[in-house]
């Protein structure tokens, strides 16, 4: 019976020692997505659903609209959609590369915050008719981008 006990727990460890001695690729070795993941619209809306929402929820809204066409629109040249890369556009991989989109996402990072910030102090003095009418701007420039994407 102890033998049985021995045998199985150095089966166990035996397993589990290949099972952890794959190589796992390093975050920074994987290709970044030029357009990042979760940079899209959940939702679009019409003029009778913006009139019924409350000013805070508008600003929430126009911010996301921002963060969204900012995070999009500088790469239309490439891609309109999440998940393309360097590689499968054909930009070499090299150090200056990654190095200079990882820059633009700082950059961007950087100039998302300060507006942000900027929008969500300034934005509640705007009128709401002209709030609802930005959004719903922002709205349809997303769905053209959409459209660009078909006749590419």
């Amino acid at each position: 019976m102890k033998t049985k006990i021995i045998l199985l727990s150095f089966s166990l460890f035996l397993v589990a020692g290949i099972g952890f001695a794959q190589k796992k690729k390093d975050s920074k070795d994987q290709p970044k997505s030029i357009i990042r993941k979760g940079t899209s619209i959940k939702k679009y809306h019409n003029i009778d659903e913006l009139e019924q929402m409350q000013k805070g929820e508008l600003v929430d809204l126009y911010i996301e609209r921002i963060e969204t066409l900012v995070n999009v629109l500088p790469y239309i040249g490439f891609a309109i959609k999440p998940g393309v890369t360097m590689e499968t556009l054909g930009i070499p991989t090299n150090k200056d590369n990654k190095e200079a989109l990882e820059e633009q996402f700082e950059n961007t990072d950087n100039y998302l915050e300060n507006t942000v910030e900027f929008q969500k102090m300034i934005l509640p003095y705007s009128d709401t008719s002209k709030l609802i009418s930005a959004i719903l701007f922002y709205e349809e420039a997303m769905k053209l981008l959409h459209e660009y994407g078909e006749y590419r």
